[in-house]
């Protein structure tokens, strides 16, 4: 007799928590089920209801199957189905790009927020994305922000070409571009809003990391240096001629590195803001340019105001 859809992702969701045991996985084995068997089916998963009572044909069945063992070795479902929603827009990923987590959503509602400061989201502002990746952040703000044109680097030829096709598929293409680079050598400003997610991964981290993340994702996309801020030394000294006079830059950095990559930030002449993330952790750099000097001609203080942007933003 063969299985239902509804059997097969209940069987499959079953199997998942055995393979994952206590671990939080096990609390989504369910809706990995149905991500499996939908794409195992080419449906979208919020059409499986509606064949829950329908026989699987073997071939799909097989291919449910396949994938749920992969899923139980550790490799996550985003690369068993390429396919992975972001602020909203399913992304194509690719073995190139980073997964896009939820955390980085973040940086898209304090880019946004920026945008409504700069004169409104029909304003027709520039935005430059480095280390663009499936170029999530960039076709997440183009899709926000209609009037406005933008630029992804990645120095993954295979990442910039994923992002290419995403930004195809999702009707952003006349609007965004995407070149190799070593983040933005070569690239000519300047921008009304730069967005970044660097790797901020401490090297010798990475191995401790999850099944999920260490085997499956590219180390470029992870690794840091040593203590996570390599990617930063490179980047900040380049914003000052990247930025508009009003411009904004907004960075990711890892929960623990607001402190030290906020005084990079402010080492390099700019105002810094920390926000947080859904989980209350730090998340995200919000920089804008500091004038050199006072009208009394002193040099400028200033510290970082940390934990402070979403209070703003999200309140």
């Amino acid at each position: 007799m063969q299985a239902t859809v509804e059997d097969l992702r209940r069987r499959i969701a079953a199997r998942l928590r055995r393979a994952f045991g206590g671990d939080d996985r096990a609390t989504v084995a369910g809706l990995d089920a149905r991500l499996i068997v939908a794409h195992a089916l080419a449906l979208a998963p919020d059409e499986l209801p509606a064949v829950d009572l329908h026989d699987v044909p073997g071939d799909a069945e097989r291919r449910a199957l396949d994938l749920a063992a992969r899923r139980a070795a550790g490799e996550p479902v985003a690369r068993l189905t390429a396919r992975k929603e972001f602020y909203g827009l399913e992304l194509t990923v690719s073995a190139d790009t980073l997964i896009p987590r939820p955390d980085t959503e973040t940086v898209v509602e304090v880019a946004l927020a920026a945008a409504d400061r700069l004169g409104g989201r029909q304003q027709g502002l520039t935005v430059l994305d480095l280390g663009t990746g499936a170029g999530g952040l960039l076709l997440a703000l183009l899709a926000e922000l209609p009037q406005a044109l933008g630029i992804g680097v990645d120095v993954s030829p295979g990442a910039v070409a994923t992002a290419h096709d995403n930004a195809h598929d999702l009707g952003l293409g006349k609007r965004a571009s995407f070149v190799v680079g070593d983040w933005a050598t070569g690239i000519v400003g300047p921008f009304d809003l730069v967005v970044a997610n660097p790797p901020y991964i401490r090297s010798v981290e990475i191995d401790r990391l999850s099944i999920e993340v260490r085997r499956y994702d590219p180390r470029l996309a992870l690794d840091g240096g040593q203590d996570g801020l390599a990617a930063y030394r490179k980047i900040l000294p380049d914003l000052p001629r990247l930025l508009t006079a009003q411009g904004v830059a907004v960075m990711e950095i890892g929960h623990d590195q607001a402190r030290a990559a906020a005084d990079l930030a402010v080492a390099a002449g700019f105002h810094c803001t920390v926000s947080h993330d859904l989980g209350g952790r730090d998340r995200v750099l919000e920089l804008t340019p500091r004038p050199a000097k006072s009208p009394g001609g002193a040099v400028e203080a200033d510290e970082p105001k940390m934990g402070l942007g979403n209070q703003a933003r999200n309140g």
